[in-house]
């Protein structure tokens, strides 16, 4: 009871209907100890549905196959209502799966937080043995709604292709290519009554080359009528409506498909003890301080002990040090670039709604040259050293630059934007030189683009817990992909 009085202050001393919930602070106990970027992961993390896709001849059964996987991680969840943390500009997280099924085969995650306002979750995976690839960006439009807060994710774009196959299979970019979108997400009972997570409103499934989609409906629950995560959809032929399939059943339970010519049903999916299988994440003593699980060490200790005003205290820290970066990259006049992504070029094929692709070309012509070029880009198995492609190298402002009483604060962090007069520097760690005449700004050293000083932390901390920041976590459960 105490925890809803206090969900309830907090929201209503900050929300009005129809309020941006991405600048809106909430108490800590309801999040969950990960990130959003690494929360992505439950989207791949069941190999039983994922792997055997590229191995189905029949391209109709095929495309079944994708919208089996595609409905196979939505229960994968937490206990409760929680929301994962708000990833800060730069953020990255990075994993791998060693598969049991096919042994001597993997997959290999990165993602990065490509932008903050709005948010964009930008995230790579690749099973090379398998053909199998999958480009991201999660968009999360967070809304207060009355009694409910809901995340809009109708922007948010999934491209999964399946290289051995379709008339570009083996071909630069090539591979049958499928279009995923996601349902909304909403909580209800965030001022009175019991909280409850549901997914809702229709996605889609599509693939061009085929001429076949699928319309899958959320349906959220009826104030009498109705049942909890309920789903229906249809696989259509696109060019022509004939729906060939039906789908039927509860994200979370039972999922059926009906040959709509002979009337056969069959189960599609079983999530009722359905175990995921967790990537493998490098120890913490290998991360790097901008990486996901080590960057909010602090908070998720904190919470995993139930010391709620430890984990706002350090969860303030964190988003106090990312006002600050943005405040310095303003005033020095830096353009803040991501480390692992690039924006994406409709010339090549590449979606627009995606926003932002892994900027190393993975062209490979065997599944070993594959793997080096995407261990060539990030950390990802224990024991790699981050490849210096992507390394900012040190650099030593001049000493004039650095205002009297902040360098040992902004240390206390790590490494930032000082003015000099030699370069700028970006999260790829490009280098360029000014032209004459041209004033430039640089980091002062070490991996990241981003002044992390917490001089303003204390201040701010002061104000109050229910101050409004315009930076703060966003009401989202994502269990989205």
């Amino acid at each position: 009871m105490a925890n809803g009085v206090t969900v309830l202050l907090s929201i209503i001393s900050q929300l009005r209907p129809g309020a941006d919930l991405s600048r809106i602070t909430l108490p800590t106990f309801i999040l969950e100890p990960k990130s959003m970027l690494e929360r992505i992961t439950n989207f791949m993390q069941h190999p039983e549905t994922l792997l055997p896709m590229t191995a189905v001849d029949d391209p109709t059964q095929r495309f079944i196959s994708v919208v089996k996987f595609y409905l196979s991680g939505w229960h994968i969840k937490p206990p409760g209502v929680k929301k994962p943390l708000n990833p800060i500009l730069g953020e990255y997280f990075t994993c791998h799966w060693d598969f049991n099924e096919t042994p001597g085969t993997q997959a290999f995650y990165i993602s990065e937080q490509t932008s903050h306002h709005p948010p964009k979750s930008s995230y790579f995976y690749m099973a090379p043995h398998h053909g199998i690839r999958i480009d991201g960006t999660l968009k999360p439009q967070s809304r207060f709604l009355g009694n409910s807060a809901a995340s809009m994710m109708n922007t948010s774009v999934v491209v999964l292709r399946l290289l051995n196959r379709g008339a570009t299979a083996g071909k630069p970019d090539g591979g049958e290519k499928y279009i995923l979108t996601q349902p909304n997400m909403y909580v209800r009972g965030i001022l009175f009554g019991k909280m409850k997570y549901e997914l809702g409103d229709h996605s889609y499934i599509k693939c061009p080359e085929l001429d076949l989609m699928a319309d899958i409906d959320f349906k959220v629950k009826g104030f009498f009528t109705g049942a909890y995560n309920a789903i229906g959809g249809q696989i259509k032929r696109e060019s022509t409506g004939e729906v060939l399939y039906e789908i039927t059943g509860s994200w979370s339970g039972e999922m059926f498909i009906k040959d709509c010519m002979t009337g056969k049903r069959d189960l599609l999916f079983d999530a009722t003890n359905a175990a995921p299988t967790s990537p493998i994440v490098r120890p913490l003593s290998e991360q790097d301080e901008r990486e996901s699980q080590k960057l909010w060490g602090p908070v998720t200790t904190a919470l995993k002990s139930k010391d709620q005003e430890g984990a706002t205290d350090a969860k303030f820290k964190i988003e106090d040090r990312q006002r600050e970066e943005a405040r310095l990259r303003e005033a020095d006049g830096v353009e803040w670039k991501p480390r692992f992504f690039r924006a994406v070029d409709p010339s090549r094929g590449e979606d627009e709604q995606l926003d932002w692709i892994i900027s190393t070309n993975i062209d490979g012509t065997t599944p070993e040259e594959q793997i080096k070029q995407i261990l060539n880009i990030a950390p990802i198995i224990t024991g790699a050293r981050r490849a210096s492609k992507y390394d900012i190298p040190p650099h030593h402002p001049h000493t004039e630059t650095v205002p009297e009483g902040t360098q040992n604060e902004a240390d206390e962090f790590g490494p930032g934007l000082i003015p000099t007069n030699r370069g700028v520097t970006t999260a790829a760690g490009h280098s360029t030189r000014p032209e004459a005449g041209q004033e430039v700004r640089h980091s002062r050293s070490g991996s990241d683009v981003s002044t992390m000083s917490a001089r303003s932390a204390g201040s701010v901390r002061g104000q109050g817990r229910g101050v409004k920041y315009d930076d703060s976590d966003e009401f989202v459960d994502a269990g989205e992909r």
